[in-house]
Parts: C-alpha cells; structure tokens; sequence
C-alpha cells in the first residue's frame, strides 16, 4: 500500500469572509437539530434508556444541545462483552484495510468540517478558529496513525542469527475503554479511539457527559467509513458508574483515559487490581494535565514575550491542559512585562462562542465556581492585574484574570485552575527561574523566551518538561510535529502523535523457526 507523507491539515482563516460565511451557514444548520435525542450503540444496535441527561450550551446556559441515553452498570458490561467478541475477527482484519478505514474517516471529517465546528462551537463553547484547529487536529491523527499503523505492520528489523529464520511482528491488545475530555472534545477523543482500533483492538468509547455530542459524531464517521459492528461502541454515562466497571471489567485490556489527575489517578489504582477471570494486567494510558509555565529571560523581545503569554493563557479561556498559567519574569525586565500584559489582556473581549469572541465561556456552572474559587485565593496572594470578575451574559463567562507578584509556592502558582487565570511571578535570575518552572508535581508543556543560546542550553538540560518550546508560545502542538505528553503527575508519558504512540496499543510477538 502506497501513501503520500504526511503533511498536516491547515488550519483555515475565518478574517476570510468565504469561511466565515460558510461556519455561520453551517452553525444555521445544526441549530435545525438542536435538542435531538441520541441512543447509545453496542455491537451497531441502538439502546434507548429511561435515564438521560443533556449537553447544554455554555455561552447559553439553558440551551440544550442534545439529549442522551445514559449508560447503567449492565450496558457496560455488555458493550465489554460485545467489544470482545468483535475483537475475534477484528484483530486480524489485514493492516491495510484498517489504515483504509481512517484514511476514508478523514476525508469524511473535512466533508463534514464545518457541522463539526459547529456542534463544537455550540456545546465546548470554541471560537471559530479555536474549533477548527481541534477538527484540523482530529484529521492528523486519523491520516498520521493510519500510516504509523503500516510501518509497524511492516518488516521489523531483528538481529540476523545463523540457522534460524526469525519475524518480529506487533498485534493488537484487545478491548480498551477511552475516556476522553472536554476540552479537545473531538480531536482528542478522535485520536485516543482511532489509534486503538487501527492497531486492531476493539473500543467501548465514553465521551465526556459536557461534550457527548462530538463522540456521536465520530460515532458517525467511523461507521459510514466502514467500522464493522462492535469494534466501536458509544456508551454516554457517569464516570462512578459506567466508567467505574468498564475500567474494572475483567476483559478490559488496556485504558486510554485524558483528564484530571484526581481521575487518572483513580483510574490507575482501578486499573491495578486483577480481577476473577482476568488473565493479563491492565495498560493504563493516562494524560493528566499540568502546571505550565513560560519563561522570559531579560534578553528577550518582550513585546513578542507578552503577546506570547496571553496567547497561551487565554486561548479557549484558558482550558487548555497546555495552557500557559504562570509567566516566571526576569526582574530586570518584570514591570516592563507585567504593563504589556495588562494592556494586551484588557482589550480581550468576552461573549458567546457563535459570535466568535475572542475568549468565550468556561464549560460548566462547576467549572466556574471552581475558577472563580481560585481567583478569590488569588486575590488574597497577589496583585489583581486585570479581570477578576464574572463577565456579562447569560453563560459561564469570565473576565481573563492577571495576577502579579505571585509567590512560586502560593495556592494559584501551583495547583491546575483550567481557566482564565495567570500567575505572573518576579525571578532574580535565569537559574532561579528554571528552578521556580520544575517546581510543580507537573511537567507538561512550558516556553522559554531568551535570545542567549547559553541560556537556552540550560534550560534544555534541566526542565523536566515533555513538551518544551523556544521563543514562542506553549501551546498549539502539531501532531508528527510535537509528539505530545508530558512528566511525573501529567501522566504516563505518552507521546500523542508521536512515533511512539500505538506501541501503547500493541504487543511484539517473535516467531523463531529452526532452520534445516
């Protein structure tokens, strides 16, 4: 099977009125369907279930987007089980037809791009470009690990040994349980699920219960590509429940999970347990967020520096496990950096994600009380910069908050806030900032603005960082480009989309044959 490289979906450009026009139109569109109810789907047949729950709008609290059949401790069981059962014919589906399949998904996904967005839009509370970018996402993925799938499947190189003819060969795991966010509700949760079934395993899908809307569409996509019954099964439904005993159930074989590090963690010692009938120990996937810092040296164009700052702190309000929540200024340059900010992060304008604002609501009535917690802590630990407050409308907006002055230690430099929230602490020197950035249980993303080549040497060396970037902002990683995970509490460092990524959801097996 011959392919062209991988080159990475564009991201489009919505200052150009023709697509503009066409996310609006599109927007027009899906609001026709609003309100929709969804069944679960095991093994290709729909369950409707007495419970439901909605998915709302959050720049519009009491819109509903959708309607869902809620998952029970039964139906876990039973997608499990239908999942297994699939897995005897799937897992030996040749190499190429499965790549087949994702390559179709993604020409899908670009046919439907703008309705994508939409729901995105509507039910994650993304602006225009913000939503594209996680569909231009979900797109690599689909094209990037269904080639990754056919160099795996190929040759693997083995030591030569005299008289014996010997194959290194990678097959499937079996049933796996993905357990996506909100925030990248489809690019995420498109590249967890493809990366396992292009391996050949199985997958009972759990969306995230703030975004179910985007599973359903992928749902959708990979079946019309050509999925068989089984190998995906969309199952909506509370983490206690359902997630609980599709983590513990003994034919689960491996978890793909991305969230908070409470969840990871509690899914890791579920995960650990053997249970009666399980014959294998479980593959824990997990990528758990972090406490990302950006560094600014003194010899650094600061300008570039701030604008840098406020692109990674308050792009999607902030909501970003990337999300640049605390800039560590050298004090030569601190005052000079602390008034470019204000300045930048003052002009942001705040309102509903179909009108494309620049920043948006946060997800949840949970999320901002959560938020706004935090910003009372940190006006007790800081100087207020700018924002602070709640912001006008009918959905869960917040003004982009700045705090100065900040103590490495203090509540709001430490703990993951996941929202509009900067920290901005004074450093006396390079050294001390790089000790101030690995000082978290996280070690994501981070940046780190100098023009000292010595400097950056230093900071190549000591920051314990999985994604760590030079003179530009730390978020907006490109698949093949930034293989993306990070270290210690930010999960199990994997890399997504990285050249490393589906040996998570594969086993080597060698074949040795004597030869005569």
């Amino acid at each position: 099977m011959t392919v062209i490289p991988f080159v990475n979906e564009p991201v489009l450009d919505f200052k150009i009125q023709a697509n503009a026009d066409k996310q609006k139109a599109a927007l027009a569109e899906v609001r026709k369907n609003l309100g929709k109810s969804y069944p679960l789907v095991i093994g290709g047949k729909e369950v409707v279930t007495e419970q439901t729950f909605k998915s709302y709008n959050p720049s519009d609290k009491d819109e509903v987007i959708a309607v869902f059949s809620k998952g029970t401790t039964s139906l876990a069981k039973d997608a499990i089980e239908t999942a297994a059962k699939a897995f005897e014919s799937w897992k030996f589906v040749p190499a190429e037809e499965r790549a087949t399949v994702l390559f179709r998904a993604a020409e899908i996904a670009r046919r439907r791009r703008f309705e994508i967005n939409a729901y995105m839009i509507l039910e994650a509370g993304k602006n225009y470009t913000e939503a594209d970018a996680d569909t231009a996402e979900a797109i690599d993925f689909l094209e990037f690990y269904a080639r990754e799938l056919l160099r795996y499947a190929g040759e693997q190189p083995v030591t030569p040994l005299p008289g014996e003819a010997n194959q290194l060969v990678y097959i499937p795991l079996g049933v796996g349980v993905v357990v996506p966010p909100w925030n990248f509700p489809f690019a995420i949760l498109v590249g967890m699920s493809s990366a396992a079934i292009v391996c050949g395993n199985t997958v009972v899908l759990k969306p995230s219960s703030e975004t179910p809307m985007m599973g359903r569409l992928y749902f959708e996509i990979m079946k019309e590509a050509g999925v068989p019954d089984g190998v995906l099964n969309f199952l909506p439904g509370s983490g206690g429940e359902v997630g609980d005993t599709l983590v513990a159930h003994p034919k689960t074989r491996f978890i793909s999970f991305t969230g908070s590090m409470q969840v990871g963690i509690h899914i890791n010692e579920l995960a650990a347990k053997v249970h009666p009938g399980q014959i294998w120990l479980k593959r824990v996937v997990a990528e758990m967020g972090g406490k990302d810092s950006m560094v600014i040296d003194h010899e650094c164009n600061v300008d570039e520096a701030a604008e840098a700052v406020v692109a990674a702190a308050f792009g999607f309000q902030g909501q970003k496990c990337s999300a640049c929540s605390r800039a560590i200024v050298d004090a030569k340059v601190y005052d000079a950096f602390v008034e470019k900010v204000k300045v930048l992060v003052d002009k942001i304008q705040v309102g509903p994600a179909e009108e494309n604002y620049q920043m948006g609501p946060v997800i949840s009535k949970g999320a901002e009380a959560s938020i706004l917690g935090y910003i009372e802590t940190g006006k007790k630990e800081g100087r207020l910069i700018s924002g602070g407050v709640k912001a006008d409308g009918n959905g869960y907006y917040i003004r982009p908050t700045v705090f100065a002055d900040i103590d490495p230690m203090a509540v709001i430099s430490q703990e993951e806030i996941f929202g509009p929230v900067l920290a901005i602490i004074k450093s006396p020197d390079f050294e001390e900032s790089l000790k101030i950035a690995n000082n978290t249980i996280y070690g994501l993303t981070g940046a780190v603005y100098s023009l000292n080549r010595e400097k950056i040497a230093l900071a190549k060396k000591h920051l314990l960082i999985g994604n760590l970037y030079f003179n530009r902002k730390c978020t907006g990683a490109m698949v093949g480009g930034h293989p993306f995970g990070g270290f210690n509490m930010s999960g199990t460092d994997s890399k997504a989309g990285g050249r490393d990524y589906l040996l998570l959801f594969l086993q080597a097996k060698l074949m040795s044959e004597k030869l005569k």
